[in-house]
């Protein structure tokens, strides 16, 4: 029986504190474990958790200040005491985020007692994150990592990460944890998201426009950072100006469960995900999404079997509707400011030339354009029905939305895949095969941070919504 350290920033309510949640339950019966995190619990854990300050967010203000040094050794001590001696491994969440500045420190002085450590990243800092970035340090090298979806692992295999040190560890997927409730079906296209900027809010409001059945579209959750607050709060207000049938903050009025199965179909418009759940789950609720596929995330699901061939990759305009000159200036600005905070080398012709690789065929996917941008293609199509017909004709499938075919075999099959790919007796199976190659086998490699940058900071596909200010 394993004995197994995690190590988490905090466990408030989110998408890492549930695999982590998990990830235990996978454990518990099989496997001795140790929980470490840097904030008290709020809720029950099903394991033993110790609480070590050092661990949490820490700016490296004067205020929270620490040794790395004194962080390591209540880890060190906290393990002793647990096992009577040394765990097996430690796998720790998400540490490559800058959240806390003396991390990295802390596991390089893990490794140093001799510590195996399997590194889990649910998200980059290079990914648009610039305030969570490590600026100089190296991420820990010589150590194992997991990844949750095949774009990841290609990423880090191309920037360095050796296949025998690299496992892919894709979730587990259930919406009700097995409660199906029985709701009558309602007349809403539900988006089940947090309208964070990345969601591509606009997108889905302008595919509601074509909605064959005057569905509503419902969006469940207000954003909370600042800057995603007043994007959010832009589209609530061209919503009631335009007087356009989408309802927000849904998840406030009815619960999630109510509003899945009360649902005709699940849309998704997101340009950036990190496993993907929003692929998978709805087919556990019989229901079909719709939407916008991230080829990068989804690759992985149909290899697996999953169908998402409804599903469309770009949603072209004609770039003269929103002004070339325009267009271009707004991207450069967005790509030189990140070049700076990132210290990248692109160079400037590079930068130039993806610009004008971006337009295809004198036209642009929506999914690359800033609110603004957004705001002037819908008007547009509101008020000119020859513009609305000429979308069609470069977008088809915006003539079907939720309505297919074959929607009966699709949800057969996906509800399938789905249940027979992504269940807890695989992902237990899977976990204890990586723990067992962690202690097993040595790894010698790092991560080459310059080409990891290059994987995401790609001016080819800089979406405006990801790393651009935003413009009302």
């Amino acid at each position: 029986m394993k004995k197994i350290v995690f190590i988490h920033y905090h466990l408030r309510t989110g998408g890492v504190t549930t695999v982590l949640r998990q990830q235990i339950e996978a454990l518990k019966d099989v496997s001795k474990v140790l929980l470490l995190t840097g904030e008290p619990p709020k809720i029950s854990f099903p394991v033993e958790v110790v609480h070590i300050p050092e661990l949490g967010y820490c700016d490296g203000s004067s205020d929270h200040d620490f040794k790395p040094e004194e962080a390591a050794e209540s880890v060190i001590k906290a393990v002793q005491y647990k096992f009577k001696g040394k765990c097996d491994l430690i796998h720790v969440h998400n540490p490559v985020l800058a959240k806390n500045v003396h991390f990295l420190s802390i596991l390089r002085l893990l490794q140093k007692d001799g510590i195996r450590l399997f590194l889990q990243i649910h998200d980059f800092a290079e990914d648009g994150r610039p305030l969570f970035y490590y600026k100089q340090d190296e991420y820990p090298a010589d150590a194992h990592y997991g990844v949750i979806n095949s774009r990841d692992y290609e990423i880090l295999s191309g920037a360095g990460l050796k296949k025998e040190g690299l496992h892919l560890i894709p979730n587990i997927v259930d919406w009700f944890g097995g409660c199906r409730p029985e709701v009558a079906t309602s007349n809403i296209a539900l988006y089940p998201v947090r309208a964070i900027r990345r969601k591509n809010i606009g997108e889905a409001i302008l595919l509601s426009i074509f909605f064959k059945h005057n569905e509503t579209l419902a969006v469940t959750l207000p954003p909370s950072s600042p800057l995603d607050v007043e994007s959010y709060s832009g589209w609530k207000d061209f919503v009631r100006d335009n007087r356009l049938n989408v309802e927000f903050e849904a998840g406030l009025q009815k619960s999630f469960p109510e509003l899945v199965q009360s649902a005709r179909f699940i849309i998704t418009t997101s340009i950036n995900e990190g496993f993907g759940f929003s692929f998978l789950e709805p087919w556990m609720s019989k229901k079909v999404v719709w939407g916008r596929k991230l080829p990068g995330i989804c690759d992985g699901f149909e290899d697996n079997g999953i169908d998402l061939g409804h599903l469309y990759t770009r949603l072209y305009v004609p770039v003269n509707w929103i002004g070339r000159e325009n267009l271009y200036r707004r991207f450069k600005s967005a790509m030189k400011k990140n070049i700076n905070i990132y210290k990248s080398g692109i160079y400037n012709e590079k930068v130039a030339e993806s610009c004008k690789k971006i337009v295809e065929n004198e036209n642009i996917d929506f999914g690359l354009l800033d609110e603004s941008f957004q705001k002037d293609i819908i008007r547009r199509v509101l008020s000119d029905r020859k513009d609305a017909e000429r979308l069609l004709l470069l977008n088809p499938y915006m003539a079907i939305p939720g309505d297919l075919p074959d929607d009966k075999r699709l949800l057969k099959n996906n509800l399938e895949v789905v249940k027979g790919s992504y269940n807890m007796a695989l992902y237990q199976a899977n976990l204890l095969k990586i723990y067992s190659t962690v202690v097993k086998s040595r790894v010698r490699h790092k991560i080459k941070r310059d080409l990891l940058l290059e994987s995401f900071l790609n001016p080819e596909d800089l979406s405006l919504l990801k790393w651009g200010d935003y413009v009302e």
